[in-house]
């Protein structure tokens, strides 16, 4: 979708007349074709018929609202389309919910114009990358469909480093690396986190039952796999900002924050951000997985280890913002992991 296209249009779906009308005119002065809906049922057989790849819900429009329409359109549309939901709300407990549903951003009311077509040309620029993203996300299934115990683990890793990322925007936490960006990348490369595992012997991969000390070092060596290969790319495509973060978070997301992680036992800083983040999402993830070597852990005793891990294993900053979306967490966690995720997501999707 380009800037300013006049044949794929952008929908407003908004059940005042004055609200829709207004961002409508926004747009259409900026060379976008809008198609309007004023209820949730409408825009759904919009966003059919239109072929639409971007939309704008007003939240508490009707039947459905527009929450509860970012949950129908991700568990049923086969198809990303990038949601931006209207609100009046400014409450970062509401924006985080909302952005939770689905929806990849939000703009508030009163609508500033500026702010409006930043956002909507921020969403162009995540569709015009789709088709990368399907394709790191067929290449982290066909490494991950090597290991049948992980189940959903990469759309629920993705799903948990959205949210810390989007926390850190909001509180303003590494705020000179922690952007829009960032976050639209991490979502995208995250999934690649364990692609060094398709480099492991099946004995090791597979092996029904803890492993020893000789095949735990087998199985660290998917760290060095996985940066190595991704490295490989880089070097062909050294503008490839996404592979940059691809290897870092394939390498470092086993790295513990007072250095007692591998492969290279680096400490506080010098792990990227990617990968602090990703570290988070990975443990948090295996605890409350069932594997044949252990029962699933409950949401209580996830957080509890995860908090208690704060200095030691864990970015202190990074614990304090998964302990305030906690609860989040444990949502997703439970809605993933029975739902089939669109590979083309942005990593906080939820169904109905």
């Amino acid at each position: 979708m380009a800037e300013g296209d006049s044949t794929t249009p952008i929908l407003v779906a908004d059940d005042d007349p004055v609200s829709r009308d207004y961002i409508g005119g926004i747009l259409e002065t900026e060379g976008y074709r809008v198609v309007t809906a004023d209820n949730g049922r409408s825009a759904i057989e919009l966003i059919d018929r239109e072929q639409v790849r971007l939309a704008l819900f007003d939240w508490e429009m009707p039947s459905p609202t527009g929450p509860e329409l970012c949950r129908m359109l991700r568990a049923q549309t086969d198809r990303y389309v990038y949601m931006i939901l209207v609100t009046s709300r400014t409450a970062r407990e509401d924006l985080l919910a909302g952005l939770a549903t689905g929806a990849d951003d939000y703009v508030t009311k009163p609508v500033d114009p500026a702010e409006l077509l930043l956002r909507v040309r921020s969403g162009e620029r995540v569709l015009a990358t789709e088709g990368r993203s399907l394709a790191i996300f067929a290449l982290a299934k066909l490494a991950d469909s090597r290991d049948p115990d992980t189940g959903a683990h990469l759309e629920r890793t993705q799903a948990f480093c959205r949210l810390i990322s989007e926390a850190m925007l909001e509180a303003g936490v590494y705020g000179d690396i922690a952007t829009r960006s960032f976050i639209e990348l991490i979502a995208q490369t995250s999934p690649l986190h364990d692609i060094g595992k398709i480099g492991i012997p099946d004995a090791v991969l597979l092996k029904d039952g803890r492993l020893d000390e000789t095949e735990f070092n087998v199985m660290k060596r998917h760290t060095v796999i996985g940066a190595q290969t991704l490295g490989a790319a880089l070097d062909r495509f050294p503008g490839a900002g996404y592979l940059r973060m691809a290897r870092d978070i394939a390498l470092c997301h086993h790295e513990r924050w007072d250095g007692s992680g591998y492969p290279n036992g680096l400490a506080r800083g010098d792990i990227p951000l990617s990968a602090r983040v990703m570290a988070i999402a990975d443990v948090y993830d295996a605890l409350r997985s069932p594997r044949v070597y252990k029962p699933a852990m409950t949401h209580a005793k996830a957080r509890k280890i995860i908090i208690e891990g704060s200095g030691s294993h864990f970015d202190p900053r990074l614990v304090e913002l998964f302990e305030a979306n906690h609860e989040l967490f444990e949502r997703l966690y439970s809605q993933l992991s029975t739902l089939a995720i669109d590979p083309g997501n942005r990593g906080a999707e939820l169904a109905a």
